[in-house]
C-alpha cells in the first residue's frame, strides 16, 4: 500500500501531530526536542525511557501527553516493595449471590493504552520483568492464561540517573525494548522564568484531547509506507555495525571504549523514527538528516561501554556523536 492509498493523508498526519504538540506546550515549557521524540515513539507504537534528575517535568510531560490523547491512562509508581501482581493483576476468589465461588481475573494497571512507569529503576528485577512480555509481545500471562493488551499500547518510563541507592538498573534485554532513551535536560534561563510564571501565579492550563487511539494507529501505518533510499538504509546498517568493537567497520574509539555494540533493534528504531520525522518535517522521503536526528535516542541505551570508558568519563553519546562523523554517508 502506498502513502497515497492510506486512509490518513500526509496533511492530516501533520495536523494531528502539530495539535498534540501544541496541547502539550500549554503545560510543558521548553523540552521541545523531548516532546517531539516521545511523539515519534508513540506514533511508531514503541516505548520510551525518559532519564533526568528530579524536578524537570518528566512525569508531567507523560501525564500532559496522556491528556492530549483520548486514551486510557494509568500510572505505576515503582518502589522496592512493588510486586509483579501489582502490575499485571491477579486472580481473586469471587462469590456469587447463590454462594458459588470462582476465580476471576482482576486486571492490573498494565491494562491501559498509555502506562507511565514512574521511577522504573526503583523496583526489583522480578517486578521489572513483569513488563517484558507486555512491552514485546503485547500480551500478559497470568496463571497460565494469556491476556491481550489494549490497542494501542505504550510504556513511557522515567528514571533518575543520579541517585543510585535503592535502585536496580534495568538489564540490557529490557533496555533494548525501549524504542528511544531520551535525556531530559535542565531548562534554559528563559524557560525557567516561564516555568516560575506559570506555576506561581493563578494560571490554569487545560489540555484537551485532540487524537484517539485509532488516529495514532493510522499515523503509524502511514509512517511505515514512507520510502527510504537504499543508500540511506545502507548508511544505517554501516553505522550500527560500526558500534561493534570486533567488527571491521569499528573505529579506533569504538574498539577502545565499547564492550557490546547495538542490536538489530537499534537499526529498526533508526529507520522507523526517521520515517516519522520525515513526515513531521513535511517530507515523503527519509534523508540523512533524519537519521542523524534520531540516532542518539535510538542507540544510546543499546551500546554498552567498558570500564576504561567509564573511568575516563567517556559517555555513550560522545562515542556515538563521533562515530556519526567518522562513518561516511556514502559507501564508496
Amino acid at each position: 500500500m502506498s502513502v497515497a492509498e492510506q486512509s490518513l493523508s500526509v496533511s492530516e498526519f501533520r495536523e494531528i501531530a502539530s495539535a498534540i504538540e501544541n496541547e502539550v506546550s500549554r503545560v510543558m515549557v521548553g523540552q521541545r526536542d523531548v516532546v517531539r521524540e516521545v511523539l515519534i515513539c508513540i506514533i511508531a507504537g514503541g516505548h520510551a525511557l525518559l532519564e533526568g534528575v528530579p524536578g524537570l517535568g518528566k512525569t508531567m510531560l507523560v501525564r500532559t501527553l496522556a491528556d492530549s490523547l483520548d486514551l486510557q491512562f494509568s500510572r505505576i509508581q515503582f518502589t522496592p516493595d512493588l510486586m509483579p501482581a501489582d502490575i499485571t493483576g491477579t486472580n481473586i476468589l469471587m462469590e456469587s449471590e447463590t454462594g458459588d465461588r470462582r476465580f476471576a481475573f482482576q486486571q492490573g494497571p498494565i491494562f491501559s493504552n498509555l502506562v507511565l512507569a514512574d521511577e522504573i529503576n526503583r523496583a526489583t528485577p522480578k517486578t521489572q520483568a513483569a513488563l517484558l512480555e507486555s512491552m514485546q509481545d503485547r500480551t500478559c500471562t497470568v496463571a497460565g492464561v494469556i491476556h491481550p493488551m489494549l490497542e494501542p499500547f505504550f510504556v513511557l518510563a522515567t528514571q533518575n540517573p543520579l541517585e543510585m541507592e535503592g535502585t536496580y538498573p534495568l538489564p540490557e534485554a529490557q533496555l533494548d525494548r525501549f524504542l528511544f532513551k531520551l535525556l531530559v535536560t535542565y531548562p534554559t534561563e528563559s524557560d525557567l522564568q516561564e516555568i516560575i510564571r506559570r506555576t506561581t501565579a493563578d494560571l490554569e492550563s487545560h489540555v484537551q484531547p485532540v487524537a484517539d487511539g485509532k488516529a495514532i494507529v493510522e499515523m503509524g501505518k502511514l509512517a511505515r509506507q514512507v520510502p527510504i533510499a537504499g543508500s540511506v538504509t545502507d548508511y544505517v546498517v554501516r553505522l550500527v555495525m560500526a558500534t561493534h568493537p570486533d567488527n571491521p567497520r569499528a573505529t579506533e574509539q569504538v574498539a577502545r571504549y565499547v564492550r557490546y555494540g547495538v542490536s538489530p533493534r537499534g537499526a529498526q528504531a533508526i529507520v522507523l523514527g526517521s520515517k516519522i520525522r520525515a513526515l513531521l518535517e513535511g517530507r515523503l522521503n527519509v534523508s540523512f538528516d533524519d537519521v542523524h536526528a534520531v540516532a542518539l535516542p535510538a542507540l544510546r541505551h543499546r551500546m554498552m561501554l567498558n570500564f576504561e570508558a567509564e573511568s575516563s568519563g567517556v559517555t555513550t553519546d560522545a562515542v556515538l556523536t563521533r562515530l556519526m562523523t567518522e562513518v561516511p554517508e556514502s559507501a564508496a
